[in-house]
C-alpha cells in the first residue's frame, strides 16, 4: 500500500490559493502501478503512447501535462477530485496567460481525453468536469496564398542569403510534393524514391502515400546531397536525436520563412503550414474534386492504402499535380 499525500488546498498559480478547494482529502492508492491521481495518471498515459509508437500523441499529452502541473503549482491532486470547478479556473488560468480560445480548448480536449480513459479504467466515477469549459475549435483566419503568391516566392533573389534560400526550397518541396508535411520530409529516405516517385507512410496517420518524381522536387533533391539515409538534409538519424532535429529544423524553417512572406508582399505570414495548405487551395480553385485533393493531402482515414506503382501514372492525383506545377511555370514564363 503506498500512501500519496495531497495538498488540502488548490493552487491556481505559484502565488496564490484557492480557497474554494479547501477540503480535498487524502487518497491513499491501493497499487503504485495503477496511478488515481492527475499528474501521475497523465503521465502513465503518454509513457503508453509513446511506447505504442505515438510520438506526437504521446507528446501533446505532455505538452498537456506540464501546462496543469503549472497551473496546480506542481501539487497533485486525485483523479476523484478534477471536477467541474477545477476545469473551469484551469480554463480561467489559460486564458489569463494570454491564450486563444482554440488553444484553451486544445489543453481541454487532451486532458478530457484522458480524463474519459481513467473513467472507464474504472479509476475513478465520471464527475462530467468539461461540461462548462469550451472545448471546440472557432474559425480561424485564412492561412492559404494563390498560385502568383507561390511565383513571387519563386522569384525571389536569394542567393546571398543561403539560410533564407533553404527555407524557401524546403518550402517549395512541401508544395510541390502535394502538400507534404514538414515532418514527412524530414524522415524521407532515399530508398523511398522507387521508380520516379516518392513512397512514404505518414507519420501522423500511417497511410502510405506515393507522390511522381516531378523535376521541380529532383532539382531540389540534387542541390542539398545528404550522406545520410535520408532524402534532404534535416534530421541525420532516428531516435531521440532525430526528433530533436526535425523540431529544431522546423522552427528554423518557419522563422526564415518570415521574411520571406514579406520579401513577397504575402497577405499571411509564411509558414511550412500555409505551403501545405496552399496546394489544396489551388488544386479547389482548379476544380478537382474533394475527393482526388483530400488522397493528394494524404487525408484518407483508410488504416492501410494498397497502391501499386503502374496504377499511378494515369491517376487523377498526380495529373492535378502536374497541372498545377505547369501553370506555375506558364505564370513564371509569362513574367
Amino acid at each position: 500500500m503506498t500512501a500519496i499525500r495531497q495538498d488540502s488546498r488548490f493552487h491556481p498559480h505559484p502565488t496564490k490559493r484557492d480557497a474554494c478547494f479547501t477540503g480535498v482529502s487524502t487518497t491513499v492508492l491501493s497499487d503504485a502501478d495503477t496511478p488515481r491521481t492527475v499528474f501521475a495518471y497523465l503521465d502513465s498515459q503518454a509513457r503508453r503512447l509513446y511506447s505504442m509508437g505515438h510520438i506526437r500523441s504521446s507528446e501533446t499529452l505532455r505538452s498537456t501535462l506540464r501546462s496543469f502541473m503549472h497551473f496546480r503549482a506542481y501539487v497533485d491532486m486525485p483523479l476523484e477530485a478534477l471536477d467541474k470547478d477545477t476545469i473551469c479556473l484551469y480554463e480561467t488560468y489559460l486564458r489569463g496567460r494570454g491564450l486563444l480560445r482554440n488553444t484553451t480548448s486544445f489543453y481541454m480536449r487532451n486532458l478530457r481525453t484522458a480524463y474519459h480513459a481513467a473513467v472507464e479504467e474504472g479509476l475513478t466515477a465520471d464527475h462530467k468536469p468539461f461540461r462548462k469549459v469550451y472545448t471546440g475549435v472557432d474559425k480561424t483566419a485564412k492561412r492559404a496564398i494563390g498560385i502568383d503568391d507561390i511565383r513571387r516566392i519563386r522569384q525571389l533573389p536569394l542567393q546571398s542569403r543561403p539560410a533564407l534560400s533553404f527555407a524557401r526550397d524546403m518550402a517549395l518541396f512541401s508544395f510541390y510534393t502535394r502538400g507534404m508535411s514538414f515532418v514527412d520530409m524530414a524522415y524521407l529516405r532515399k530508398r523511398d524514391v522507387v521508380d520516379g516517385y516518392i513512397i512514404y507512410r505518414r507519420k501522423k496517420t500511417g497511410q502510405t502515400l506515393m507522390v511522381e518524381m516531378e523535376p521541380e522536387m529532383a532539382a531540389i533533391i540534387a542541390r542539398y546531397p545528404t550522406d545520410t539515409p535520408y532524402l534532404l538534409p534535416l534530421i541525420s538519424e532516428a531516435g531521440d536525436t532525430g526528433r530533436r532535429q526535425y523540431r529544431n529544423q522546423l522552427m528554423r524553417v518557419n522563422r526564415n520563412l518570415k521574411p520571406i512572406g514579406r520579401m513577397a508582399s504575402l497577405p499571411i505570414p509564411l509558414s511550412m503550414y500555409v505551403m501545405r495548405h496552399a496546394w489544396a487551395t489551388i488544386a479547389r480553385d482548379k476544380g478537382f474534386s474533394l475527393s482526388v485533393i483530400s488522397k493528394g493531402l494524404g487525408h484518407d482515414n483508410e488504416a492501410t492504402t494498397r497502391i501499386y506503382l503502374n496504377s499511378l501514372r494515369a491517376s487523377q492525383i498526380d495529373d492535378a499535380n502536374r497541372i498545377i506545377l505547369d501553370d506555375l511555370k506558364t505564370s513564371t514564363n509569362k513574367d
